[in-house]
């Protein structure tokens, strides 16, 4: 996985959470906090979450052939629109269920384990804060300079950073919540609290599935260069002398480490084919200097014809009052 897909930071989340989930089930075990089982399976689904990511790169990786002419660079976010879909979507509504299951049918905590949860929660925020510390890291090498967080997630064409990110940043939500629960528990003695940290885990979870579900159905239906990118590809093409006009451009992601771009170019009427093939060699080799990601490159050459026809007065398009 290139650089842009986060390898380092899938990993590192990973492990985390498998090391975490292993101790909030055995702590669920011993003290039967609900919140605790919750957050097991938090911790379960993020870890199929970076083991799909990490497929989805894989896979992306294969060659184009007949049947995908253009490769499979969008393995990657189909591999994330199922992460954010089923494995959150899943999590969120377990939780939601135990919730409500133990607001119903009320469990006391373990009278000799009743402090497990407690320090293995604050472990897991341990673990979970040196986690996102290093999604951090590796958002910086591609976030723009002066970009907000939002924006990234929002904006990023790679889509295992934005989800770690989030995946992080709710792992630690629900993190405060089990505390805050299992914490009035210990201290009132009331199982409620410890179910309703279990409801505001499930609720977190479905958030960041409807969120990251947003953003990845975007990215399937085809997104284009985004505004600066654009920017430098149009000023890329207009900075030779070959081109009179940039007629019409148009550009898609195939996968998030290539671009496709079409445009149609204005070149001189009275140049010959091969100096039009060595004019568009050159806008090609502008465009992929400007934009790295611009692997795929078509250009159309043509001779631009401005309409001959005036333009029509501006009240040949208005309808008049009859009054």
């Amino acid at each position: 996985m290139s650089a842009s897909g986060g390898g380092k930071a899938i990993i590192a989340a990973f492990l985390a959470n498998m090391g975490i989930a292993l101790a909030k089930l055995i702590a669920w075990l011993l003290s039967g906090s609900a919140s605790m089982l919750a957050e097991a399976v938090h911790s379960i689904a993020d870890s199929g979450n970076q083991l799909l990511l990490l497929l989805g790169g894989r896979k992306s990786r294969r060659e184009a052939d007949r049947a995908h002419p253009f490769g499979y660079g969008r393995e990657r976010y189909v591999s994330a629109f199922v992460v954010s879909i089923i494995l959150f979507s899943l999590g969120g509504l377990f939780a939601i269920y135990e919730g409500i299951d133990k607001l119903t049918h009320p469990h006391e905590l373990d009278p000799v384990w009743w402090w497990l949860p407690i320090v293995v929660l604050v472990i897991a925020i341990g673990l979970e804060s040196f986690s996102l510390r290093t999604a951090i890291k590796e958002s910086n090498l591609v976030r723009e300079k002066g970009q907000s967080w939002v924006s990234f997630v929002r904006r990023s064409k790679a889509p295992e950073l934005p989800v770690v990110l989030l995946e992080d940043t709710g792992a630690l939500a629900g993190l405060s919540f089990a505390l805050l629960g299992v914490g009035l528990t210990v201290i009132t003695g009331n199982s409620v609290f410890d179910a309703i940290g279990t409801l505001m885990i499930g609720v977190l979870l479905v958030l960041i599935a409807i969120v990251l579900g947003i953003e990845t159905k975007s990215l399937l239906v085809g997104e284009g260069a985004t505004t600066a990118d654009l920017d430098r590809i149009v000023d890329a093409i207009a900075a030779g002398d070959e081109v009179e006009k940039l007629i019409h451009i148009k550009t898609l992601y195939l996968g998030p480490d290539e671009l496709m771009v079409a445009a149609k170019v204005a070149l001189t009427a009275d140049k010959s084919v091969r100096e039009a093939a060595d004019d568009i060699d050159e806008i090609e080799a502008r465009i992929r200097e400007a934009v790295p990601a611009a692997r795929v490159i078509y250009i159309e050459p043509d001779v631009y014809r401005p309409a001959l026809d005036p333009e029509p007065p501006t009240d040949a398009f208005v309808l008049k009052s009859s009054d």
